[in-house]
Order: C-alpha cells, then structure tokens, then sequence
C-alpha cells in the first residue's frame, strides 16, 4: 500500500474519533443601568421623579363625542315616511345586476314611501364610469330621483355620503360598499340599505320607527 494512502487514512480517523467541540448558546450582552443613588451618577441625575396620586376631591372630566338630540334610546326619531334614502354608486349597479327597480324595491322593502336621493359626488363617479355604465346613468334621469348639492369639491364620493349622514341623520344610506358600511354602522341610529337576493333588505332599522 502507498505511504501517502496510509497517511490519509490515518488522518481521517483521527478526524472522526476527534471528539466534537460543544456548540454554547449565545446570551444578548444585558446593559447595566445605574441606580438612582450610585455615587457615580451627577447630582442634577439623581432627581427621582415622584408619581401623582390622584386628588380625590379633584372632579374627572371624560370627553366623549356629542350625540344627536334625535336619537332616544338608540332610535332615531328623524327617520320616518316618507323615508329619504341617499344612493351610492354600487347600489345602482347591483340593482340593475339582480333586475330590481329602485323605487319599487325601496317601497317593497320599507312598506312606506321612499324617496331616493342622488349626491353631486356620486352623479359625477357615475357619469366618469363611461357607456360601460349607460343604462345606470339612464335610470338616474329619473326624475324621482332627487338630487342633493354637494358644496365642496374634489372629495370622494363616500366621504361625502359619510360627511352628509353625520351632519343631518334623517337619511338612510343604500350601498353594497363592504368599506362604506364600516364606517356607517360606526355613525348611531344611521340604518343602512343593501342588496339582497332579488330584493332590498334593510339593517340596524330600530323597533321604534
């Protein structure tokens, strides 16, 4: 056999009977931190600041935001027939999706006269959808449909349902957005209009309307 083969042997076996070095876990290094009265520490470092006890005496003020004066006991004494009911642009579109009239599936929904309302954000985003949207833009020539003036300008059309119903909640919001419904059920005594199987439902509608 060849010296160097003999060498190589020899080599590796040295290297698997070597017995294997521990692997330590590492600790992250902890920073000392000096306490208040170390000699070390400055005299202006030294200040121990003292917690306030609350002042029995002293009277708590808790700001909470102002409800309306139409509400009574979470009912909103605003909403009545004729019921008016501001549209989103979705509404629309799901309504001509399932095959539902606006005005009759409102009345068949409400048992009550309803009268839509159309914002000047929401006409303007229908009116931008382009001849894709044709038939939604015929049905709001409709002069049932009432239009609402908007007084601002450049802001989008769910702020400005969400602005209009904080204001005056003598409405009822239809809309099928997932993100506007959020925010109207986080607006007290505001139902909200949707959708449904061939039909409009109605949610949040209180027992004493």
């Amino acid at each position: 056999r060849p010296v160097g083969c003999h060498i190589c042997i020899h080599q590796l076996h040295l290297y698997i009977t070597m017995p294997k070095a521990k692997k330590t876990r590492k600790f992250a290094v902890q920073r000392k931190i000096l306490k208040q009265t170390d000699s070390r520490l400055k005299e202006a470092d030294r200040v121990i600041r003292k917690k306030k006890k609350d002042d029995e005496n002293e009277i708590k003020i808790n700001e909470a935001p102002q409800t309306s004066s139409a509400l009574f006991f979470n009912y909103n004494t605003q909403l009545g027939p004729p019921y008016l009911i501001i549209l989103d642009t979705n509404f629309v579109n799901f309504a001509i999706k399932v095959k539902v009239d606006i005005i009759d599936g409102m009345m068949d929904c409400m048992y009550a006269k309803c009268i839509p309302y159309l914002t000047d954000c929401v006409r303007g985003e229908l009116e931008t959808m382009g001849e894709r949207y044709r038939l939604a833009l015929k049905i709001i020539k409709d002069p049932r449909i009432k239009s609402l003036a908007c007084t601002h300008k450049g802001i989008y059309a769910d702020d400005c349902i969400v602005a209009r119903v904080k204001q005056s909640k003598c409405y009822i919001v239809a809309t099928c957005d997932k993100l506007l419904k959020r925010r109207i059920r986080k607006i007290v005594g505001v139902p909200i209009m949707t959708v449904g199987q061939h039909k409009f439902v109605v949610e949040r509608m209180g027992m004493g309307v």
